[in-house]
């Protein structure tokens, strides 16, 4: 009897033991097929069906060690956290922290190349998620808390480019400027991740440093890397003319003028720079440029006016430079009437050809002017 009685008692037991992966299977089987079911439908019930098996197959120790029960809970959690991304439902645990403890579980082992599409989509999912908070955090200009979410994209997507570059932003805009920089010059130091918007910007941190150097070096790269690039040879021109360095700026700017050949200012900067650099025929060329297309324009009838000055000085008896001095000087006296640079170059043209009456008259205006 008592044999009989221990028989019963090992036959209960034995099936106890069966009892448990069979059920965990099964739950494992339904939800991996309500996910399916629900990646084609977009039926949100079919998830929820999901996370209801997903969570029974994960109770006991035993099953949550499972690779594939925690592929399901981290396939479904990290759908959750994209699709219900304002908790409508309740959870134990915020389902972004559910799918990211189970990414750490499944890539913390080799992986065999089978479940790769599923572990990438967890990750995909859970950036979508973190991009979903860092975006809310941007709109409600909480920086600190949208660059703490970037870093979780950054650390999941495997330094994506445009993760790394809102971590930048976001650096700059909490006011970390030496990080932002920092990670400007990551982004910058290989041909493959560099941009000509990275450039730029990293170029205009330096600036507001006051690291004029750093700001030059960064955009000479951005030219050497991006030489077809508009927006990175007009602000390394700039960049020269504000340190008046025009002997850099002369090889530079026909290149420049070939993306804009009518833009006034960029014909006048060639012009002043070939001036400096003593180049005199190039000179005239381009401010007769700018005159072309804008007749009225002050600053290239005033230069072009002193260039032939300067030249009617070393050669007095040259009629043809008095009388393009005198033309283009006038012009720029119309347009400007009270510009006193103008006028004192007229007296010094008129002083020079003997025209004492003109003479006299621009001396009187500048008198009043200096009086006034």
């Amino acid at each position: 009897m008592k044999n009989s009685s221990r028989a019963a008692t090992i036959v209960v037991l034995l099936l106890a033991v069966g009892i448990s992966p069979a059920l965990s299977q099964s739950n494992l089987k339904e939800g991996n097929n309500s996910f399916a079911r629900y990646t084609k439908s977009k039926d949100f019930k079919q998830l929820e069906t999901a996370r209801k098996f997903a969570d029974e197959a994960f109770k006991t120790k035993r099953d949550s060690t499972n690779f594939r029960n925690i592929l399901l809970r981290g396939m479904v959690y990290s759908t959750l956290a994209v699709v219900d991304s304002n908790r409508t439902q309740k959870y134990p645990s915020d389902p972004i922290d559910i799918a990211l403890s189970a990414l750490r579980r499944l890539t913390n082992r080799p992986v065999d190349l089978e479940y790769e599409p599923q572990i990438d989509y967890i990750r995909r999912s859970l950036s979508k998620a973190y991009l979903i908070q860092a975006n809310r955090a941007v709109a409600s200009e909480n920086y600190q808390q949208a660059f703490q979410h970037y870093q979780k994209v950054d650390s999941i997507s495997g330094g994506a480019i445009d993760v790394r570059h809102n971590l930048a932003v976001l650096s700059l805009r909490s006011g970390n400027t030496e990080d932002a920089i920092k990670r400007y010059k990551s982004l910058t130091a290989q041909s493959e991740t560099a941009s000509p918007t990275y450039i730029l910007e990293l170029a205009q941190l330096y600036v507001k440093q006051g690291n004029n150097e750093e700001a030059l070096n960064t955009l000479i790269r951005g030219r050497q890397l991006f030489p077809d690039n508009k927006e990175v040879l007009f602000t390394l021109i700039n960049t020269y003319m504000a340190d008046e360095a025009y002997a850099a700026v002369v090889p530079l700017i026909d290149d420049a003028i070939a993306h804009e050949p009518e833009n006034v200012g960029l014909n006048y900067i060639a012009g002043y720079a070939n001036e400096m650099e003593g180049n005199s025929e190039a000179a005239k060329k381009y401010y007769e440029k700018v005159i072309g297309l804008d007749a009225n324009n002050f600053e290239g009838n005033l230069e072009l006016g002193l260039l032939y000055l300067k030249q009617y000085i070393s050669q007095p008896d040259n009629a043809d430079l008095q009388r393009k001095a005198q033309e283009y000087l006038l012009k720029a006296n119309q347009i400007q009437p009270s510009e006193v640079n103008t006028l004192k170059s007229l007296a010094v043209l008129y002083d020079q050809s003997g025209d004492i009456l003109q003479l006299e008259r621009v001396n009187n205006i500048l008198n009043q002017l200096t009086i006034n």
